[in-house]
């Protein structure tokens, strides 16, 4: 089973900044929290952009816990409350390149 790494980056107007960054912590808390297929859910935001940019970086155990997610309640609660503040928003889905990743640089002892 390969894993499926999900990049989302999301555009919106400045003034819903901080309302679209909590709505996008409870989804993602709720999918780590909900979700058995979901290995990872970060929330970021890219130093120096401008306010109102925002990444997501996720990884699900395969496609099918990804299409899970798009169909989970917290998912469509999101997509519902947050559509009219999204101005852009760009999705890849990316496999790992390695058969096994190396540990991240600053886990290696």
């Amino acid at each position: 089973m390969t894993p499926l790494v999900v990049l989302v980056e999301f555009r919106v107007e400045p003034k819903d900044h901080d309302e679209f960054q909590r709505l996008l912590a409870e989804n993602a808390a709720a999918s780590r929290r909900r979700e058995p297929g979901c290995k990872q859910f970060d929330v970021l935001v890219p130093e120096g952009a401008p306010t109102g940019v925002f990444i997501l970086y996720e990884i699900y155990d395969d496609d099918a816990a990804f299409k899970a997610h798009l169909q989970s309640d917290h998912y469509l609660q999101f997509e519902k409350v947050s559509a009219a503040m999204i101005l852009e928003r760009t999705i890849k889905q990316l496999r790992l390149a390695e058969a096994e990743p190396a540990a991240p640089h600053w886990a290696r002892v």
